[in-house]
C-alpha cells in the first residue's frame, strides 16, 4: 500500500519533483512558491538523495543555473513566484527554442486576488507567448503528478515544460499518496552543437520551426491527458449522455469549487463539467467535443481568460468576455456560486434552492493592514529618515519595507530593485527643471543583491544625486527567513562564501558609505543628515546601510547560559586550562515561543514545588497565561528535544494552571513620569500596555469597541475561550493602573 501523509501543496510539488527524478533545483524565495526548495531539501535528505539545491540571487539566475544543467542531461527544475518569472523571461523564451536534453520543469505559482503580490497575472499565457507546454494542477496531490510527469514530458520532447499552481494549491493540505523516488545516476554530457545552443538568428528560425512541431505532437498527447476529464456526476461524460442546456469549463482549484457547488444544488448529474489540467498546448478535440454536447458554456478559470480565448465558439460561451465572470480577483466560492446562477437562470433553468454562503458575524470587522513585527529594526530606520527628511519623496522595494507606507516614508513602490531606479530618474526629472530635491531610496539586503546592483552601478555612472539607504536585517525575512548571499549558510545549511554588503556598494562606485545600527537612532539621524551632505555639495549617491538582524531571527539566541565544556573526571591541572566557557543557547522550547516565556525556566521552578515562583516568572512576559493556556498553539512542544523519545509535558496545561491560580503580579519600577498612549486592546495592546506599565509609565488605552480584548473577545467563540476567564485576565492587567 502506498504511503501517504499530509502535505502543503508546495510540499506536494517538491516531492513530486524528488519522484521524478530531479538532479539539480534552484530558485528564488516568493509567495506562493517558497516552501517548494525546502520541501525538495527534506524529501532528499530522507531519501538519502543526491540533489543539488540552491537559493540563487534571483529568478533569471536560478532558472539559468538549472537549465545548464538540463543542458548536460540532468533532471533539473526552477521554481519562483509568477513575477519571478517576468525576471527570467529572457532565457525563458530562448531555451524554448534551444530545448534541453534531460528533464527540465519550471514550477511558476500565481497569486489570484493578489494576496503577496504586485499583479495577478496568469502565467498559463506564456504558454501562448513562448510556446511553452502547461500543467494546472486543481489539487495537491494532481500538483504531486504533474511534477514528476512534466520530467517525463519534457525529456520526451527535450522541451521545458511550466508547472502553474495557483496559491490555493500551493497553500491547500492534502492527504497525499507517495511513490518511491526514481534514482537517476545520469552523469553529464555536453553535445556541442552550435547550431542548437548558440545559434544566430538564421539558425533559430529552424529551432522555432522545431518547437512547433513538438507543441503539435505535445497537442496530440494532450488530448488523451488524464489531467484533462470530461465528468458528468462521479463518472466520465459519454459521448451517448447529452444535450445538455449548460456546462462548465474550469480549470485548476476552481474545479473543486464547482464540483462542491454542483454538489449541494443537486446538479451533479445534470450540469457536465470539463476539468482542462493540461490546457496548453491547446486540446482542441476534447474541448470541441465537449462544446457539441452543451448549448452554452460557462468558463470558470482564474485569474484570467486564457481557456475563454482559445475557444472559437464565441456565441455559446459565457465567462469574462460576456461579462458574466469577474475580469478581476480570486474565484471564491461565492464568486463562482454568483456566476453560475446567473448563467443557469440566463438559459431558463428552474429556480435554484438559495445557500448560505456568508455566516454573519455579531459586529462588522475592522480591515487590520499588515504592518511590520513589533521591534523590526526597520521601523526605527523609518522613522528616522521620515524625522531626517519630512518632505523628501521616498521610494522603496519588494519586501518588509513596503510596510514602511504606514510610517509615511514609502511613496512610491513597483518591483524588485525599482527604488534606485526611480529615485535616478526622479532626480534627472527634477535636474531638467533645475532643481534639487530631497530622494531618499530604501531597499533591503536580499533585494539589493537580487536587482539592486545594476541599478545603483547606472545611477553612480549617470551621476544621479539620491541617498540610498539598505536596510539588511541578515535574512529574506518576508519569504522565510531565507538567507542571503551575505550569509555564511547555503540553501542546506551548509557553508558558502560570504559576499558582504560593503564591498558590493563600494564596488559600484559609491564614495560615501556608512554603517549604522537603526536602534541606536541619534546617530542613524546624524548619519543620514551627514549622507545627504554629501549628496548636496559633492554630489552622487550617498549609502547608509541600516544593519540590525530581524527580530525574528534572533528570537531565543540572546540568553547567555553557561555551559561546562569539560567532563568532571578530567585531571585538575587540565580542568585549569579547560575553562568553563560562556554561549549563547536557548532551549528549543524557549526559541518556539511566540511569547518569549522561559518554558524551562517555569518547569524547573513547579519542579521544586514553588508554584509562585513560576507564575511570577510566567508573568515576566506573558501577561494573559490564562488565554494563553486556552488558544495558543503551543510550537514550543513541537520543538521539544526529547519529542523524538517520549511526548512533550502540556505547556498549554501549565500555562492554565499557573494562569487561574494566580494571586501576584510582578512588582511594579517606579513612576517615571511619561505617559504613553496605546491604541487597540487586543492582545498586542493589552500586552504593550502592560510591559509599559511595569516599567513605572503612565499607561492609556484607546479602544473603538465596547469591550477590550480585541480579536481574543470578538474573534474566538466562548467554547474555547469563555468570556470570564478574558476578563479576569484584562482585569488583572488594567490593575497595574492602566486607564
Amino acid at each position: 500500500m502506498a504511503e501517504k501523509r499530509v502535505l502543503l501543496g508546495n510540499e506536494a510539488i517538491g516531492r513530486g519533483l524528488v519522484e521524478g527524478g530531479c538532479q539539480v533545483m534552484a530558485s528564488y524565495p516568493g509567495t506562493p512558491a517558497t516552501e517548494i526548495l525546502p520541501a525538495v531539501i527534506a524529501f532528499r535528505d530522507e531519501e538519502g538523495l543526491d540533489i543539488y539545491i540552491e537559493w540563487s540571487v534571483n529568478e533569471k539566475v536560478a532558472y539559468e543555473v538549472a537549465l545548464a544543467a538540463a543542458y548536460v542531461g540532468k533532471r533539473a527544475a526552477v521554481a519562483m513566484k509568477q513575477v519571478g518569472l517576468n525576471v527570467a523571461s529572457d532565457p525563458f523564451f530562448s531555451s524554448l527554442y534551444t530545448g534541453v536534453k534531460g528533464g527540465f520543469v519550471v514550477v511558476a505559482a500565481d497569486d489570484p486576488g493578489p494576496y503577496s503580490s504586485q499583479t495577478e497575472q496568469d502565467s498559463r499565457l506564456w504558454g501562448i507567448m513562448a510556446k511553452v507546454p502547461v500543467l494546472d494542477p486543481s489539487s495537491p496531490q494532481e500538483a504531486k503528478e504533474m511534477a514528476s510527469y512534466a520530467f517525463e514530458l519534457s525529456e520526451r520532447y527535450e522541451i521545458p515544460v511550466l508547472l502553474r499552481p495557483t496559491i490555493r494549491i500551493c497553500h491547500a493540505r492534502q492527504t497525499v499518496s507517495l511513490s518511491p523516488p526514481k534514482v537517476i545516476k545520469r552523469e553529464a554530457s555536453f553535445e556541442r552543437d552550435p547550431h542548437r545552443w548558440a545559434s544566430t538568428p538564421r539558425y533559430r528560425y529552424e529551432l522555432h520551426k522545431a518547437l512547433n512541431r513538438k507543441l503539435e505532437r505535445i497537442a496530440e498527447e494532450y488530448e488523451h491527458s488524464p489531467f484533462n476529464r470530461a465528468l458528468l456526476g462521479g463518472r466520465p461524460l459519454e459521448p451517448s449522455d447529452g444535450p445538455f442546456p449548460l456546462g462548465i469549463i474550469t480549470a485548476g482549484p476552481v474545479f473543486g469549487t464547482v464540483r462542491e457547488l454542483l454538489e449541494e444544488l443537486g446538479l451533479m448529474d445534470s450540469v457536465p463539467v470539463l476539468k482542462v489540467g493540461a490546457p496548453l498546448p491547446f486540446p482542441k478535440r476534447l474541448v470541441g467535443g465537449f462544446l457539441e454536447m452543451c448549448e452554452r458554456v460557462l468558463v470558470l478559470e482564474e485569474p484570467d481568460t486564457v481557456l475563454e480565448l482559445m475557444i472559437r465558439e464565441g456565441e455559446k460561451v459565457e465567462g469574462r468576455f460576456t461579462g458574466l465572470v469577474p475580469k478581476e480577483g480570486e474565484l471564491a466560492p461565492e464568486v463562482v456560486e454568483e456566476a453560475f446562477r446567473r448563467a443557469w437562470e440566463k438559459g431558463g433553468g428552474p429556480p435554484l434552492p438559495e445557500r448560505k454562503m456568508v455566516v454573519e458575524a455579531p459586529i462588522q470587522g475592522v480591515e487590520r493592514p499588515p504592518t511590520l513585527c513589533p521591534g523590526c529594526p526597520h521601523r526605527a530606520s523609518f522613522y528616522a529618515i521620515k524625522r531626517a527628511f519630512p518632505n523628501a519623496i521616498f521610494t522603496s522595494d519588494i519586501g518588509c519595507y513596503t510596510l514602511g507606507l504606514n510610517q509615511g516614508a514609502v511613496d512610491i513602490v513597483l518591483d524588485m530593485g525599482a527604488a534606485i531606479n526611480m529615485a535616478a530618474g526622479l532626480y534627472q526629472a527634477y535636474r531638467q527643471d533645475g532643481r534639487q530635491i530631497p530622494i531618499v531610496a530604501t531597499i533591503g539586503d536580499s533585494t539589493f543583491f537580487h536587482a539592486g546592483l545594476p541599478a545603483l552601478l547606472n545611477a553612480v555612472h549617470t551621476e544621479a544625486k539620491f541617498l540610498l539607504v539598505i536596510l539588511d536585517n541578515s535574512t529574506t525575512a518576508m519569504t522565510g527567513m531565507q538567507p542571503t548571499p551575505a550569509s555564511l549558510t547555503l540553501a542546506d545549511g551548509t557553508e558558502g562564501r560570504p559576499i558582504t554588503l560593503e564591498g558590493m556598494v563600494k564596488a559600484c562606485g559609491v564614495e560615501y558609505l556608512q554603517v549604522v545600527d537603526p536602534y541606536e537612532i541619534p546617530e542613524l539621524l546624524r548619519v543620514l543628515r551627514e549622507a545627504y551632505r554629501h549628496v548636496e555639495e559633492e554630489g552622487g549617491v550617498a549609502a547608509v546601510i541600516a544593519r540590525h538582524p530581524c527580530i525574528q531571527l534572533t528570537k531565543g539566541v540572546d540568553r547567555p547560559q553557561k555551559v561546562e565544556v569539560h567532563p568532571p573526571s578530567l585531571p585538575v591541572l587540565e580542568k585549569e586550562v579547560l575553562r568553563p566557557q560562556y554561549v549563547t543557547k536557548t532551549p528549543p522550547c524557549n526559541g518556539a515561543c511566540p511569547v518569549g516565556n522561559d518554558v524551562e525556566g517555569v518547569l524547573a521552578l513547579l519542579a521544586k514545588g514553588d508554584r509562585e515562583g513560576a507564575a511570577r516568572l510566567l508573568l515576566q512576559t506573558n501577561p494573559l497565561p490564562s488565554v494563553c493556556g486556552r488558544v495558543c498553539f503551543h510550537p514550543c512542544e513541537e520543538a521539544c528535544n526529547r519529542g523524538r523519545y517520549d511526548p512533550p509535558v502540556s505547556i498549554p496545561a501549565i500555562e492554565r494552571f499557573l494562569g487561574d491560580s494566580l494571586g501576584c503580579l510582578p512588582e511594579r519600577a517606579p513612576e517615571t513620569g511619561f505617559k504613553v498612549a496605546v491604541v487597540g486592546s487586543g492582545p498586542a495592546g493589552l500586552a504593550c500596555a502592560y510591559h509599559l506599565a511595569l516599567l513605572g509609565h503612565r499607561v492609556t488605552v484607546f479602544e473603538a469597541m465596547p469591550e477590550p480584548g480585541g480579536l481574543l473577545r470578538y474573534g474566538i467563540p466562548p467554547y474555547r475561550l469563555p468570556k470570564e476567564v478574558l476578563q479576569r485576565e484584562v482585569q488583572r492587567i488594567l490593575s497595574l493602573g492602566i486607564e
